[in-house]
């Protein structure tokens, strides 16, 4: 075999912690050649993104700290380079896609600014790089590309800010493209595109991409090759096919297990009336007409899944229901009461009975507080729910429920995974037993062991406490699992309605069925097939 574009060897990460030292990455070593893609694959807490930040020379140091390795690239190690001539590396040869982008994207500075910068820093005239920008804009699928360089990160959605920060990446075109769950934001529309264009990029550049994911689908496909890893150390590596076809170690087994979309569908439920009931609900952003007459009923107990791409008004239609947003036209009723015409004072008593888990735990969970803050200041608010001397214990029972230990209740947001984070904003919204939850992205960032876990637990939650979901998603396997009924939506509008066997089935609107086209399956030899006809279909057309 050739000489390996990118060598990572005996690597070990450990972070100085006020609980003791963290042995976050253990004696990892992985490969990767030109024009090769490999992914690493591993839960939340694995190592995965500790191991891509090391060859970044992003690891805070302290309370980090590399205590062996090497990490070869053209055959020098990284280790060893001065800050120098790391600069000259990193974003030229070696380009990183991170996986909260509104944390990586300068909230004042317009987008195209930030893009032309990335190539402007390494010495592009501003006029080339702003025009490569543009073009770069409109590769990775963002709407209105000449307007859209001129806004600012808060003016998108979140798959919109994560394209992004892959044409920022791909600016310099890199040797080593490092992706950090880049899809995890995405449609399943964008996400093939976005995949195909990776791909595309790679066959012309001979650039090797190292896919860091929870996702098999994902591995599935794009990656020729995988590396699992559990708990800081590498447990499986080999050919994608071999490894899903015919994994050796128990947790490859147990992740390939836990993927979605295999398992029975939910049967119709029997008709009752209502708790929410929503009709022709518009939202206009001056011309820009964000929610078009939008109109669901939703029973109690019943999982109402959201779909569409990104800027279909899914995230708008959420924040409307819970009044953090105000309609134009339409109305709510919530068992016979018009949401959007209740006071303040009505609003907070009903704050219990109605929760959100937002898409960005970063952004939705305050940094200066405690998880055991986090979880009980839900009690704070509604002192009658829960005496003050069972706080303690029933925040960790939550965190146990989504899949936490409970001794996590001391630490900080920022100490925590993107997964881990969502599971602990599941956990808030929990406690206090609401009627009716609304969840935006809520499973999108967590690996698949962990986002079964958490569909079984608010599955059980609905079937036992009567609890409604809105579930907005991109992932139509979970979809699939844990949804009554589907509502597609698609510029603002809803395109189709009904039964999760019916849009799944027996889809009618050809919007629908480019949505299921575009959807990854963890089998290779299946996504394969998928990719064939996808190609064959672009070529007809």
């Amino acid at each position: 075999m050739a000489e390996h574009l990118l060598e990572v060897k005996n690597l070990s990460v450990e972070f100085h912690t006020a609980a003791g030292t963290v042995q976050a990455v253990k004696d990892v070593s992985f490969h990767l050649g030109r024009g090769e893609t490999l992914a690493i694959l591993g839960e939340s807490g694995s190592g995965k993104s500790v191991s891509s930040s090391a060859i970044l020379d992003l690891i805070d140091m302290p309370p980090g700290r590399i205590t062996s390795g090497q990490i070869l690239f053209d055959g020098k190690d990284l280790l060893t380079l001065s800050a120098a001539e790391r600069r000259e590396i990193n974003g030229r040869r070696i380009a990183m896609i991170f996986q909260d982008p509104l944390s990586h994207l300068n909230p004042v500075y317009t987008v195209g600014w930030q893009i032309a910068e990335a190539m402007t820093t390494h010495g592009l005239p501003r006029a080339e790089a702003e025009a490569a920008a543009l073009k770069l804009v409109a590769r990775v699928g963002i709407p209105n590309p000449e307007a859209s360089l001129g806004k600012y990160p808060h003016e998108f959605s979140g798959g919109q800010r994560q394209r992004l920060m892959i044409a920022m990446a791909l600016a310099m075109k890199p040797d080593v493209l490092i992706a950090d769950e880049p899809t995890t934001a995405l449609d399943v529309t964008v996400q093939a595109e976005v995949l195909s264009l990776l791909a595309e990029l790679q066959q012309e550049t001979g650039m090797g991409v190292l896919i860091i994911t929870h996702d098999l689908g994902v591995v599935a496909e794009i990656a020729e090759r995988v590396v699992v890893m559990n708990a800081g150390e590498v447990v499986e590596t080999g050919l994608t096919r071999d490894v899903y076809k015919s994994p050796k170690h128990p947790y490859t087994r147990k992740l390939i297990g836990a993927a979605p979309g295999k398992g029975a569908m939910h049967a119709p439920l029997p008709k009752a009336e209502p708790v929410l009931s929503v009709r022709n609900v518009v939202k206009n952003y001056g011309p820009f007409r964000a929610l078009d007459g939008v109109s669901f009923d939703l029973m109690a107990g019943e999982t109402m899944a959201i779909v569409g791409e990104s800027g279909s008004g899914k995230s708008t239609l959420a924040t409307i229901l819970l009044r953090l947003n105000e309609p134009d036209a339409g109305e709510a009723l919530w068992k016979g009461r018009d949401l959007f015409q209740m006071s303040p004072a009505e609003l907070y008593k009903l704050r219990r009975d109605l929760q959100m888990v937002f898409q960005d735990p970063t952004q939705s969970l305050n940094p200066r507080m405690s998880v055991y803050e986090l979880i009980s200041e839900a009690w704070v608010i509604h002192p009658d729910i829960l005496p003050k001397a069972k706080w303690r214990a029933r925040v960790a029972e939550l965190l146990v429920q989504v899949g936490l230990k409970p001794e996590f209740a001391s630490r900080y947001p920022h100490q925590f995974s993107g997964g881990q984070r969502q599971r602990i904003a599941i956990a808030r919204a929990l406690a206090l037993e609401p009627k009716l939850i609304i969840c935006d992205e809520a499973v999108s960032a967590l690996d698949v062991s962990v986002q079964a876990q958490v569909i079984d637990l608010l599955d059980g939650l609905r079937r036992e406490m009567g609890i409604a979901f809105i579930f907005i998603a991109h992932d139509l396997p979970v979809v699939r699992d844990f949804a009554d009924h589907v509502m597609v939506m698609q510029k603002g509008r809803v395109v189709e309605m009904g039964t999760v066997r019916e849009i799944f089935d027996h889809p009618q609107m050809p919007y629908t069925q480019a949505l299921l086209a575009a959807g990854l399956d963890p089998d290779p030899d299946v996504q394969a097939a998928r990719r064939a006809e996808r190609l064959a279909l672009a070529k007809a057309s």
